[in-house]
């Protein structure tokens, strides 16, 4: 059953600092001629990058990483991209907080007080026109068009909210065609996935799934879901179980995909008592042949859930312990180049512990480096770092509004 309600903001957010020293950018204000006076300048903004760091947002101009705006906010907070090219969803302890990062537009950008209600908030998914936000505490789902919040107007858009069954760290997915994906679970454990039609219908489920956990649309609306064992693969209402060659435990749990591709690149972990958060192998899982492969990376290329995106070509980017960006071939099975971007670094000792990121957009990877407290703009095509930033924080998450 879905039940449609208008969720609006119920609270008031974090107040909102300017930073010390605000570098000219093409979203800074600009004096306005014969008054003395401050106005909005007229130009619109390009990209921009939001970064937390412990109790606060940092908004960067994409293209000079210099500061735009800085925001309080929780001592951790995640980033999710809204999909609509200017906004960002924050995870806060009520729910997912609106930051308006103006991206595109000659606005000023803030930390708004609009806030879909969520208990334990987690997953946010975009896909199909639609944003799709997940809450643990409930399972409920919450769904709204992607494009409503260009005009919401400080309110928050129409939303459908599906009601969970048992709660559980969780994820959920709406097809084009309405088809409804969702995790199944409870407090003891998850288990699989569950497809129902758009009139709520079930049309498919799977319990051979222990851990699911994350999720990738491929192409063709091929979706991923990682097990502790293998992954699932959904595709035109049939579920496909895809073992991991190691058994009982080969673990996937993140999809890096490309909506235009087949193939699904996924980390992977064989050892359930591996200490620290560091992997070396990859599993590359074909949608269409309906096939599971794990890849070894060369000694010394490790990386965490933070450190690969897809980019360029439908190749995938891995930022490894190295410090150099690992162009793999999906295709290929292979790593074809790689090109240094910071300095070699440790794996965190706790997931949540900043170590470096990596986002795409376009031919950009966006790549954080918080033993420095960097960031810097790489150009995929090329190898060639564009622009390097040095911060008065330490980065952490990372998230971009493409404008």
């Amino acid at each position: 059953m879905r039940t449609r309600t208008l969720r609006r903001a119920g609270l008031i957010a974090v107040s909102a600092g300017a930073v010390a020293t605000l570098a000219a950018c093409s979203s800074a204000p600009s004096a306005s001629v014969g008054t003395g006076a401050e106005t909005p300048s007229a130009t619109e903004a390009g990209s921009r990058i939001a970064v937390s760091y412990e109790g606060g947002i940092l908004l960067l101009d994409g293209e000079s990483l210099e500061p735009v705006d800085d925001y309080s906010a929780e001592d951790f907070t995640r980033l999710n991209p809204a999909g609509d090219g200017r906004h960002v969803l924050v995870t806060m302890s009520e729910g997912f907080q609106v930051l308006d990062t103006a991206a595109g537009t000659t606005d000023e950008p803030e930390l708004t007080d609009l806030i879909f209600d969520a208990d334990a908030p987690g997953h946010v998914v975009r896909h199909g026109g639609k944003t799709i936000l997940y809450a643990d505490g409930t399972s409920d789902t919450t769904i709204f068009d992607t494009d409503a919040l260009l005009s919401a107007s400080g309110e928050l858009p129409e939303t459908e909210t599906v009601p969970g069954v048992e709660s559980h760290h969780g994820v959920s997915v709406v097809l084009e065609d309405g088809t409804f994906l969702t995790t199944v679970g409870n407090a003891d454990g998850r288990t699989g996935i569950s497809a129902s039609d758009e009139s709520g219908a079930v049309i498919a489920t799977s319990d051979a799934c222990p851990g699911v956990h994350g999720e990738g649309t491929a192409a063709d609306e091929a979706v991923v879901f990682g097990c502790e064992n293998g992954a699932l693969l959904y595709r035109e209402g049939e579920i496909l179980k895809l073992d991991a060659p190691d058994q009982p435990y080969g673990r996937m749990g993140n999809a890096y995909v490309s909506e235009t591709s087949p193939l699904v690149v996924g980390d992977y972990k064989n050892d359930p008592d591996a200490e620290g958060y560091l992997l070396g192998a990859v599993t590359v899982i074909d949608t269409e042949a309906g096939t599971l492969e794990v890849v070894d990376l060369p000694e010394g290329v490790e990386y965490t859930f933070r450190d690969i995106a897809r980019g360029p070509e439908d190749l995938a980017y891995i930022v490894a312990t190295d410090g150099s960006v690992h162009v793999f071939d999906p295709a290929a099975g292979e790593i074809v180049d790689a090109f240094p971007v910071v300095e070699a670094w440790d794996g965190p000792a706790e997931w949540q512990d900043p170590h470096p990121a990596i986002v795409v957009e376009g031919d950009i990877a966006y790549v954080t480096e918080p033993a420095a407290d960097a960031i810097h703009a790489v150009d995929l095509t090329t190898g060639e770092i564009v622009a390097s930033a040095t911060l008065d924080i330490t980065p952490n998450e990372i998230a971009v509004a493409a404008g």
